[in-house]
């Protein structure tokens, strides 16, 4: 099986409240979430998970502080000798726009979504206001069903609740599977003792307490989607 070394580049951060993280809990503390794209190496083909966001302002210090470097997109892609219009694959946590919006400049990439989420996406609820269907316009959208491989060693798992669509995407590595969850968490989702903690924000909350048990239970190595650690970390495997 091909193994897979998972780089997350930080390509945006804001500022929110930990509740939007976690269901009932932590409201009213503040924090930084950083925007990720994850570049996976390991195959013939370049592919990343998630594209983040295209505009962004961060104050200065936030960086210093938590040991973070936020790029743009073109300028983290450049890290590793990648420029957008290398990319084959493009595969998508859920649509939310802090997730895709640099799609469109990924002229050669095929971008996998689950086939509810796509749907959603181009006809969303007004409770939803964060989908903004013209992002994909110009891209080659393959829409997946459930569970299914995309290329050797990386599958995605469909973990709904913080969307219709989310999925989660796992990449074989050195050291087992690596799970980039397929939805907006953090550390605090996954206690080290007692339950699962659902996103904070859901369409529905018991099929998200449902995809973060189960993505903790495939995981060798657990990637929540938000969490500020990742960006601190050139490598995963280490």
């Amino acid at each position: 099986m091909r193994q897979y070394v998972i780089h997350p580049l930080v390509v945006g951060a804001n500022e929110t409240d930990q509740g939007i993280m976690t269901y009932l809990k932590g409201y009213g503390k503040r924090i930084w979430i950083p925007s990720y794209v994850f570049y996976l190496e390991g195959a013939p083909e370049k592919i990343l998970v998630d594209t983040g966001l295209e505009q962004f302002m961060v104050p200065r210090g936030v960086q210093e502080e938590y040991g973070i470097q936020v790029q743009e997109f073109e300028d983290a892609l450049g890290s590793f000798d990648l420029k957008p219009e290398d990319i084959d694959i493009i595969i998508h946590t859920h649509l939310h726009n802090d997730h895709c919006e640099n799609d469109y400049k990924c002229t050669n990439a095929r971008v996998y979504v689950q086939k509810a989420e796509y749907e959603f996406f181009l006809n969303p609820h007004p409770l939803d206001h964060r989908y903004f269907p013209d992002l994909l316009e110009d891209v080659e959208v393959v829409q997946v069903e459930g569970d299914q491989e995309i290329v050797e060693g990386v599958q995605v798992l469909l973990t709904p609740g913080h969307t219709v669509g989310g999925q989660s995407v796992v990449v074989n590595t050195s050291r087992g599977k690596a799970v980039i969850t397929g939805f907006c968490c953090n550390e605090q989702n996954f206690p080290a003792s007692g339950p699962v903690v659902p996103s904070g924000v859901h369409i529905n909350a018991i099929d998200a307490y449902e995809s973060a048990r189960r993505v903790r239970e495939v995981a060798d190595i657990l990637l929540p989607l938000h969490d500020l650690s990742l960006g601190r970390r050139r490598n995963i495997p280490e």
